[in-house]
């Protein structure tokens, strides 16, 4: 069976929103296996993936829409709802629950997720979604499809996939370190493929996300990808390489905020506040600061600034953050991450 081409046309005649977004579980070869799934007669769906699994939401059709393994095809007014439907989830999201997902989108037994053990499987099966193992049903069912696998397990997961590609599919990864120039020579010439890379908050939906195309991926999937993705935070379009800088200041730099929401806490624990009491206040400082610095659109030098008053407590404690080498440790950090990320690419 060959997939219809994707068609992101709106369709006034069909008004029925998603219900429910859909997550695939991780699973250990990193692949992934959506069926398709009749919806008034038609096959839809958004695929996500997460952990090492893809998973497919699917969406009402209308005229004819289908998806496949890590990938998603929905129908004319699913795709102008895109967005609306997409689920949050970042590597690692699986550590931390279920990712947030706004209830009345897309019906769970329209979500598909596949891993290679029914073990895996078992918490979406409670959850309604349908499940399956085989990862050619997905390529063969669905067009927009979504690679979450690890690095060493996706050139398996392409050969197996590759012979069921046709010119309608469009392929996205989110795999670390591998190109659009990999992907690219390990599928069928022609083939759409897109490379994207999120982080942690994309959980709660306030993460931070960018993507790349291939050289055969136009503005149209560009837009469907975009726009499904912006469901989980800031989503930017960026050349390939900034993708390992993303990797270094927002993938990793995760990481340094907790540190330093960490540290921020302490200190105030150190002079007599309660933990919890501290915590959530060098919490909400974090929020409210990136807050005014996105809705502002000030350069944060000019907004801390604005704290400072001459002789005041802020410029002292900023001089001892100054004499700790926070700025530079900081800037070393996200070159160190960009690096690591380099280098796992090569590897």
């Amino acid at each position: 069976m060959t997939p219809p081409a994707l068609d992101t046309a709106p369709n006034p005649a069909n008004p029925e929103p998603l219900r429910h977004p859909s997550i695939a579980n991780p699973r250990s070869d990193g692949g992934a296996a959506i069926a398709p799934h009749r919806w008034g007669g038609q096959a839809g769906g958004i695929q996500t993936p997460c952990g090492g699994h893809v998973t497919r939401v699917q969406a009402p059709t209308w005229g004819a829409g289908s998806h496949g393994r890590g990938g998603a095809g929905l129908t004319r007014d699913a795709w102008s709802r895109r967005g609306r439907a997409w689920a949050s989830w970042a590597p690692g999201a699986w550590r931390w629950g279920w990712p947030r997902v706004p209830p009345g989108k897309v019906p769970a037994a329209q979500v598909w997720a596949s891993a290679p053990s029914t073990r895996n499987l078992r918490a979406f099966e409670e959850l309604g979604c349908r499940t399956t193992h085989s990862n050619g049903e997905v390529v063969q069912s669905c067009i927009l499809v979504f690679l979450a696998t690890k690095p060493h397990v996706l050139p398996g997961v392409l050969q197996e996939i590759a012979p069921l590609v046709t010119p309608n599919h469009v392929l996205v990864s989110l795999v670390a370190g591998v190109t659009l120039q990999t992907l690219e020579q390990m599928l069928p010439p022609g083939t759409k493929v897109l490379r994207f890379m999120p982080n942690l908050p994309c959980v709660v939906q306030a993460g931070a996300v960018v993507f790349a195309r291939g050289r055969c991926a136009g503005e149209r999937e560009a837009a469907v990808l975009q726009g499904l993705l912006a469901a989980c935070g800031l989503c930017e379009e960026v050349p390939e390489s900034y993708i390992d800088i993303h990797t270094g200041l927002s993938g990793s730099g995760v990481a340094y905020v907790y540190m330093f929401a960490e540290a921020l806490a302490e200190g105030a624990v150190k002079m007599g506040m309660s933990g919890p009491l501290a915590s959530r206040i060098a919490a909400q400082t974090l929020l409210g600061a990136a807050k005014m610095m996105l809705e502002t659109g000030e350069h944060p030098a000019k907004l801390r600034a604005d704290v400072c008053t001459p002789g005041g407590t802020t410029i002292h404690a900023l001089h001892e953050l100054e004499k700790g080498g926070l700025r530079a440790a900081v800037m070393n950090a996200v070159e160190a991450g960009t690096i690591r990320a380099r280098e796992l690419g090569k590897n």
